[in-house]
């Protein structure tokens, strides 16, 4: 990694499809870090349609759907908006994304080709450093989610050997879980705090590495394992944030569409003018 201790570093955690309950009931060891004042945690909101695809254009481009225009999760494209990705290889930091092949083809190039595109180091970017999975053949009765332990430690990889300054890991296996079992059940229980556990070690030593991270979601899901609409259990989930950028008051509900420029602003990278909410990380 570069030897740099003035850049600051950010990884971005996205567990898809956890509800705000689950995540300030289930998820002992990142609550155990807000308890011991090494993370705080603040409500966010998805924008609306709170469906996955269209969260995930929200996320790096901070703009809604009705202005880049995923509205679900059948229209896949390359996006022709500024995004996180893009504004971080301008101002030539070293980005990495483990993530679904849609964050590829919503910011680096579509159609997804799995050969061509499972894996790629392009330092062109916009991302430089690609690790892809697709889900193929995902239905309620397989599936076809990897391993979170895997995806932790690749990217975990590419932090200590490629040496990216912006990282975003992305997994689908608690919503996934959440569509086929719902969200109050014994199934879910268990599988929420295994991934909490699973993700602990690696946050450690993430942290130990010099990163700032945010471990969050893309929207909620409800009771019966729906999201999509306007409901709270749809739309609302946690944000933990381990660094030292102050936050607005814990009353306050963070914006989705207010993520992108905050990342940026965080990493000390302009905010292109499309990006109209206001961040609410520091430089």
């Amino acid at each position: 990694m570069r030897e740099d201790c003035d850049v600051t570093k950010l990884l971005l955690i996205i567990l898809d499809g956890v509800p705000w309950r689950n995540w300030r009931r289930l998820f002992g060891n990142l609550e155990g870090w807000v308890e011991q004042g090494e993370a705080r945690v603040r409500r966010m909101r998805s924008v609306l349609p709170s469906t996955s695809a269209s969260c995930y254009a929200s996320i790096h481009t901070g703009l809604p759907p009705q202005v880049h225009r995923i509205w679900d999760n059948a229209d896949i494209r390359r996006l022709e908006f500024p995004d996180v990705f893009s504004e971080l290889t301008k101002a030539g930091r070293r980005t990495g994304a483990v993530t679904h092949s849609y964050w590829s083809e919503f910011f680096n190039r579509a159609p997804f080709d799995v050969v061509r595109d499972i894996e790629y180091d392009e330092p062109g970017g916009p991302i430089t450093h690609g690790r892809f999975h697709t889900m193929h053949g995902y239905g309620q009765a397989n599936q076809m989610t990897p391993s979170d332990y895997d995806l932790f430690g690749t990217l975990t990889r590419l932090c200590e050997v490629k040496g990216i300054d912006y990282g975003i890991l992305h997994s689908c296996t608690l919503d996934s879980m959440g569509h086929r079992f719902f969200h109050d059940c014994a199934e879910m229980d268990h599988a929420c705090g295994h991934l909490d556990a699973v993700l602990a070690p690696f946050l450690h030593r993430w942290r130990q590495a010099g990163y700032e991270v945010i471990v969050t979601a893309d929207h909620g899901q409800d009771a019966r394992g729906h999201h999509g609409g306007t409901g709270e259990d749809q739309r609302d989930f946690a944000f933990y944030y381990f660094g030292d950028s102050p936050l607005p008051p814990e009353d306050e509900v963070l914006h989705q569409l207010a993520l992108a420029p905050s990342i940026l602003t965080r990493l000390g990278v302009p905010v292109p003018a499309t990006m109209t909410a206001a961040p609410f990380l520091k430089g």
